[in-house]
């Protein structure tokens, strides 16, 4: 039985549960299905890629008080983290990846790098 490929519109036989002419018209089908998914993705790892090396550019020797507006004009965006770790004593850091920060009063964000103790 000779079908139309949904992806290249050409002629093609084959299994009938077959739906494409071949792997690539199948795999180019479906990634453009999960172009939109995979755009939003890629734009939140980018994100939080360049917030993890904005905290390593202005902290260089493991562990510094920076000022707020230093992270904001280098694009930094409180919002956007890998995850959190609260010590002990109830202190709570986000992470970006392997760099972590904590608004301290006023304008100041103490950055650090993680240790192995902080998993």
């Amino acid at each position: 039985m000779k079908r139309i490929c949904p992806e290249c519109g050409e002629e093609y036989t084959g299994r009938s549960d077959k739906k494409f002419c071949s792997a690539a018209c199948r795999a180019g089908h479906h990634n453009r299905a999960r172009a939109e998914e995979l755009v939003f993705q890629r734009t939140i790892n980018n994100i939080l890629r360049h917030n993890r090396n904005v905290l390593a550019e202005l902290n260089p020797e493991g562990k510094t008080n920076v000022r707020r507006d230093r992270l904001v004009d280098r694009g930094f965006k409180f919002r956007y983290f890998t995850n959190e770790y609260v010590t002990r004593n109830g202190t709570l850091y986000h992470f970006c990846y392997d760099y972590g920060y904590r608004v301290e009063e006023g304008e100041w964000v103490l950055v650090i790098k993680r240790q192995e103790y902080v998993e």
